[in-house]
C-alpha cells in the first residue's frame, strides 16, 4: 500500500501585488452591479500531477527553478493546501524545509531546540531524550544557552538542521537542505541523511538541484517541468534527461545572451577581444565530437607591454565544475605582449569529454603572478557524442577509450 498518494493535484497562484482597499472596494462594486470585477491572473504552480510512493522509496524531486519542486513538498507537509485534487499519506511527516523559520532570536538555542522541536511535533520527553544528540550533533555546545540573535547564520541552520533531522517519522521531506554550514558540517547532513534512508529504510522525498547526490541517494526521481511531471522513473535516466533539456535550454539561450553571462575581472590592463573555437582547418566551429581535438583561439588587447604575461585556458561544466587548465607558465621564453593584438592558441589532442554543453575560462597574469584578467563562461560550444556512446553508462564525464579482455577473448574501444 502507497505510503504517499497524489491525485489530480493542482496548485493555483494569483500574480501580481495585493489589491490596495481602492480596488477591493471597485470590485466588489463591480460585482453588485453585475460587472466583471479586475482579476490578476492565475499562474499555476501544479498543473493537475498523480503520482504514488511506496514505503522505503527515496525520491527525488528535480526540475528548473520554478518548476513546482519547493510547492509540492509543501503541499505533502501540509505546509499550504491544494486549489484541487488531492493528497493521502499514510504516516508521521518530518518536514526539513526552511529550517530554522520557528526560532526566535531572543530565545537561547536550548529554548529554541524545545520550541522548534515542539513545533514539528515532538513532545517534551522526546526532545529530553535526544537533546544531548542534537547539541551534540550541532556542534553548539559552547552556545547552546547564548541567545539566537548572537549565532551567526551558519550557526542557526547548523543547530536547526539538527532540530529537524532528530524527528522519528516514517516519511521525510527535505529541501535543499544539505548544504548548510560549513564543508565539514556538509559532509556530516549528507552522512546523516544516507543513515536515514539507507540504514532504516526510511521513505523520503528530496528535492536538490545537486544531481548527483538524488543519482546517488534515490532509488527513483521525479522530473516537474512548469507544474507537470515530464518524467518519473530511475535516478539515472531521469537526470540524464534532464541534464539534455538543460543543454537545449543552454544552447537556445546563447545567441540571446551574447556572452552577457560571462563572469569576469580585470585590472584594465588587458582586454579580450575574442574567443573561437577552431576546427584542424582553422575555421570557426560551434560544437566537436567526443574524444576529437579541442581548439581555442583566444584574442587578447593589451594596453601597456607586459613582460612574459602566463595566459591559462580551461574548461568547465555549466555548473562550473572545472574541468581543465593548461598555462603557458611551464614555458620559460615565452614571449612578451606589446601594446596591441595578440593571438592565443591552445590545442588540446584529444577533448575526452562526454557529450554536453562546456564553457571556456581564461586567466592572464603579469610579473610575479599578478592576476591581469580572469572570466568564467566566455565562451560556450558543444560536445556531440561518439557513434555507440548510448550504449555506454550514462552520469559519466569522461570518455576514456578502454581496452577489454574476457577470458581469452580481446575488444578494444580504440580508433585506427
Amino acid at each position: 500500500m502507497p505510503v504517499i498518494e497524489v491525485s489530480h493535484l493542482t496548485k493555483e497562484y494569483r500574480l501580481g501585488a495585493i489589491q490596495g482597499l481602492k480596488q477591493t472596494l471597485l470590485n466588489t462594486a463591480a460585482r453588485l452591479t453585475g460587472k466583471k470585477a479586475q482579476e490578476r491572473p492565475l499562474f499555476k504552480a501544479l498543473d493537475d500531477i498523480s503520482f504514488s510512493v511506496e514505503q522505503g522509496e527515496v525520491v527525488g524531486i528535480i526540475g528548473h527553478n520554478g518548476a513546482g519542486k519547493s510547492t509540492l513538498l509543501k503541499m505533502l507537509a501540509r505546509i499550504s493546501t491544494p486549489t484541487s485534487g488531492s493528497i493521502k499519506v499514510n504516516g508521521r511527516i518530518a518536514p526539513l524545509i526552511e529550517v530554522g523559520a520557528g526560532f526566535v532570536p531572543d530565545f537561547t538555542g536550548r529554548e529554541n531546540v524545545y520550541l522548534n522541536g515542539a513545533i514539528m511535533g515532538m513532545s517534551k520527553k522526546e526532545i529530553d531524550s535526544k537533546f544531548d544528540e542534537i547539541v551534540d550533533f550541532s556542534e553548539m555546545a559552547e552556545f547552546i544557552d547564548t541567545p539566537v540573535k548572537r549565532y551567526s547564520s551558519g550557526m542557526q541552520v547548523k543547530l536547526a538542521f539538527s532540530v529537524a533531522s532528530s524527528i522519528e517519522s516514517d516519511i521525510l521531506i527535505v529541501d535543499e537542505v544539505l548544504a548548510v554550514g560549513d564543508l565539514a558540517f556538509q559532509r556530516k547532513c549528507f552522512d546523516r541523511m544516507e543513515n536515514l534512508i539507507k540504514r532504516q529504510g526510511r521513505t523520503v522525498l528530496l528535492v536538490s538541484h545537486n544531481l548527483r547526490q538524488v543519482v546517488r541517494l534515490c532509488t527513483r526521481a521525479i522530473l516537474l517541468d512548469r507544474g507537470g511531471i515530464k518524467a518519473d522513473g530511475g535516478p539515472t535516466e531521469v537526470a540524464e534527461l534532464f541534464y539534455e533539456q538543460s543543454n537545449r535550454k543552454i544552447q537556445a539561450n546563447q545567441a540571446a545572451t551574447a556572452g552577457t553571462n560571462a563572469r569576469i575581472k580585470t585590472s584594465g590592463e588587458i582586454e579580450l577581444v575574442d574567443i573561437t573555437v577552431l576546427d584542424p582547418e582553422g575555421c570557426a566551429i560551434e560544437e566537436i565530437v567526443s574524444g576529437s581535438p579541442l581548439r581555442i583561439r583566444v584574442r587578447l588587447l593589451a594596453q601597456s607591454r607586459i613582460e612574459k604575461p602566463e595566459v591559462v585556458v580551461g574548461t568547465h561544466t555549466t555548473d562550473f565544475v572545472y574541468l581543465t587548465a593548461n598555462s603557458t607558465g611551464v614555458f620559460d621564453d615565452r614571449p612578451d605582449f606589446d601594446v596591441g593584438l595578440h593571438d592565443v592558441e591552445c590545442s588540446i589532442p584529444s577533448f575526452p569529454l562526454v557529450s554536453g554543453s562546456y564553457c571556456v575560462r581564461l586567466a592572464v597574469f603579469g610579473a610575479n603572478g599578478r592576476q591581469l584578467f580572469a572570466g568564467e563562461t566566455l565562451k560556450i560550444f558543444h560536445v556531440a557524442p561518439l557513434p555507440g556512446e548510448a550504449k555506454q553508462p550514462p552520469l559519466r564525464n569522461l570518455h576514456l577509450q578502454a581496452k577489454w579482455k574476457v577470458d581469452e577473448h580481446a575488444f578494444s574501444e580504440f580508433t585506427s
